[in-house]
C-alpha cells in the first residue's frame, strides 16, 4: 500500500501527467483539496472511489483516514494542487506517515505559476532584463515568513516575483513592491487558471489592487510581478546564436 502524493496541476483535467492519472485510476481512496480540483479531475478515479475533499478535515484527520486505508491495504491518491514541491504542506504529511510505517511517493504536475505564465504567453526569465524568478507568498495571519525572506527583502533584487497564497493582501504588496519596482511596473493576475471560471488581469503596480479587489479575488489566485511581463528590449539570449561550421 501506497499514498501517491500527485500534483494535479492548476485544474483542468487534462493537465494532469499520464503517470498522475494512471495512479488516480489505480487509487481506490483519494483526498482532494475541492477548492482547486474539478469534477472532471476526479473522473480519472475509479469506480467506488472514496473521496474525501481535504477542505472539510484537518492535518489529524487525513493522517487517519491515510492509515485506515493502509490497514486495509488500499492505495491512496492524495491530490496536490499544482505542483507538490511548493505550498503543499507534504512535508508535514510525509513526517507523519514516515512515523506511521507507511510507504509513500511523489509525482510532479504543472504549477500555477506555469500555467499563469502559459496562459498570458509569457517567459519569465528574459535576457538582461530578469535572469532570476522567485516564488514565495504574503505572510500576515499565516506560517510566519522567515525575516530574510520578506517581500521588502526580496524585491530588492528585482527579480521576477511570483506570488502564491497572497490575493487577499494586495494593497501590502503594492505598498512594498512600489518603491523597489515603480508604479508603472508590469503585473499579471491569473485566478483559477485553465479552469471554467478562469480570469485574467493585466496591470501595474499602480493598479492591479484596484482590478483584484473590483473582482473581489480573495483566493486561487497568482500574481507575478517583474519588467520580463513587457519588455521588448532585450538582447537575444546565447541560447539560439548563429552557430558557424567549421
Amino acid at each position: 500500500m501506497t499514498v501517491h502524493f500527485i500534483g494535479a496541476g492548476p485544474g483542468a483535467a487534462d493537465l494532469l501527467t499520464f503517470r498522475g492519472a494512471a495512479l488516480m485510476g489505480a487509487s481506490p481512496v483519494c483526498l482532494y483539496a475541492g477548492t482547486y480540483v474539478t469534477e472532471e479531475m476526479l473522473a480519472h478515479c475509479p469506480d467506488g472511489v472514496e473521496l474525501v475533499d481535504t477542505a472539510v478535515v484537518n492535518l489529524d484527520e487525513q493522517v487517519a483516514i491515510m492509515k485506515r486505508a493502509a490497514d486495509e491495504g488500499r492505495d491512496v491518491a492524495r491530490l496536490c494542487s499544482g505542483d507538490p514541491s511548493i505550498y503543499s504542506a507534504i512535508a508535514e504529511q510525509t513526517r507523519r506517515l514516515d512515523a506511521e510505517g507507511i510507504e509513500w511517493d511523489v509525482t510532479p504536475g504543472v504549477p500555477a505559476y506555469a500555467a499563469a505564465a502559459a496562459l498570458v504567453g509569457k517567459e519569465l526569465s528574459v535576457p538582461e532584463v530578469a535572469q532570476t524568478v522567485i516564488l514565495t507568498r504574503a505572510q500576515r495571519d499565516s506560517t510566519k515568513m522567515p525575516p530574510e525572506e520578506s517581500l521588502k527583502e526580496l524585491a530588492k533584487t528585482h527579480a521576477t516575483l511570483v506570488l502564491h497564497l497572497a490575493i487577499r493582501f494586495v494593497r501590502q504588496i503594492q505598498e512594498t513592491l512600489i518603491p523597489e519596482y515603480g508604479a508603472d511596473c508590469p503585473v499579471v493576475v491569473v485566478s483559477r487558471a485553465e479552469q471554467p471560471d478562469e480570469l485574467i488581469l493585466r496591470g501595474t503596480l499602480a493598479d492591479f489592487a484596484d482590478a483584484v479587489e473590483e473582482h473581489d479575488l480573495r483566493q486561487a489566485a497568482i500574481i507575478i510581478v517583474g519588467w520580463a511581463l513587457d519588455s521588448e528590449d532585450f538582447p537575444d539570449s546565447h541560447l539560439y546564436r548563429t552557430r558557424h561550421s567549421r
